[in-house]
């Protein structure tokens, strides 16, 4: 079985190449954005843990608990054995909710004992890696999603329930309402099989526009 594709250079000037031409709409939403810098994270369980941390949380609070967890393991890397070795009062003193703290301690579990297999994954499929992750608690297929995206470079990855990506779809295609599932998959499908490249764009574009309301503002003041 080959290996599953991944966000190279070659792959990513085909996709950009093949939104141009099969969606107008955001052919100008790429020119106005620019360059496709997705950064890949290759830290795959680290990655897991930031998502688990930030949930439902700005993203000063998650940053200030990672910090504080790798001050607890240091000077050894973030593992799911050393954090195994942590008291719960410790990991509490980091700033883990005692839900939070639970879904980290199951997916340290699992990781040591092979339920979840971090180094198989990038030659597993897509759907594969979802149904692996999910058995975690507190990883949904949402945050799945994001770690086929953002840490194994998968090109097709469609988040259909990221509000990002809805909001975009209802601004570019002038909806009345964010889109629903069904919606969302009909919009998207002439970017496959570059859905992911397509969706980065759409967080991008949310960016943008944000911006430009925000100069807007200013120039009013």
């Amino acid at each position: 079985m080959p290996a599953p594709l991944t966000l190279t250079a070659d792959v990513v000037a085909a996709g950009l190449a093949h939104l141009h031409q099969a969606c107008p709409v955001l052919s100008g939403v790429i020119h106005r954005a620019g360059p496709f810098t997705l950064k890949r994270e290759r830290n795959r369980f680290a990655m897991l843990v930031r998502s688990i941390i930030s949930q439902q949380i700005s993203t000063a609070a998650a940053r200030s608990i990672r910090l504080r967890l790798e001050a607890l393991v240091a000077p050894g890397p973030l593992s799911a054995e050393a954090i195994l070795a942590l008291d719960d009062a410790a990991l509490r003193g980091a700033g883990l909710s005692p839900q939070k703290l639970g879904y980290l301690r199951d997916l340290c579990t699992k990781v040591e004992d092979g339920t979840v297999r971090l180094p198989r994954l990038s030659r597993m499929d897509d759907e594969s890696v979802i149904e692996e992750l999910i058995a975690v608690k507190g990883i949904g297929r949402w945050t799945a999603q994001m770690f086929l995206m953002f840490c194994l470079g998968r090109p097709d990855v469609f988040p259909h329930d990221d509000l990002g990506v809805r909001m975009a779809l209802k601004r570019w295609y002038g909806l009345d309402d964010l889109p629903d599932r069904q919606t969302s998959h009909t919009l998207a499908e002439p970017w496959r099989p570059y859905a992911s490249i397509a969706s980065w764009y759409c967080w991008r574009s949310g960016d943008l526009d944000n911006a430009d309301a925000a100069r807007a503002k200013a120039g009013k003041g």
